[in-house]
């Protein structure tokens, strides 16, 4: 069990959803490198956070990709430093972004027709394109 990662002033992760794992990790590590689990798996459950709608899930698991397992919970792993503590704050920044960026919600977009003019400007591109290619042709005994 981690603890609560705040968002926003409003908003807040609870640590139940959230769960550390750690690991060796790869790369430099100094004298003790092959002793210190250094490596953080963090592990987040959307759907154990009440004000998370269905929508924002599904934008999170998409900006996921690769980092989510068939229940929907989504993983973050963090090595780039040789400490534990800052691979957790940095993988605990990695998710506040990745939910930050979900929170956001797209704006619908709103369908509209083609203009009089766009449309004769399209016909008359056409037709100007299918001159110069008619130009293109065979010249015959008579030309």
């Amino acid at each position: 069990m981690a603890e609560d990662l705040q968002l926003s002033r409003t908003r807040m992760l609870p640590g139940e959803a959230l769960t550390v794992r750690t690991a060796r990790a790869s790369g430099p590590g100094g004298q003790h490198v092959n002793r210190t689990e250094s490596k953080v798996h963090l592990a987040f459950d959307p759907r154990a956070v009440a004000w998370i709608d269905e929508g924002t899930r599904l934008r999170i698991i998409a900006l996921a990709g690769r980092q989510v397992d068939s229940d929907g919970c989504i993983f973050i792993t963090s090595q780039e430093h040789r400490d534990q503590p800052r691979n957790l704050e940095s993988a605990r920044e990695k998710l506040k972004a990745l939910v930050l960026k979900a929170l956001v919600r797209p704006k619908k977009r709103i369908a509209t027709k083609p203009t009089r003019a766009s449309k004769a400007r399209r016909v008359d591109e056409k037709k100007r394109r299918a001159q110069t290619k008619v130009q293109r042709g065979r010249v015959g005994r008579d030309d």
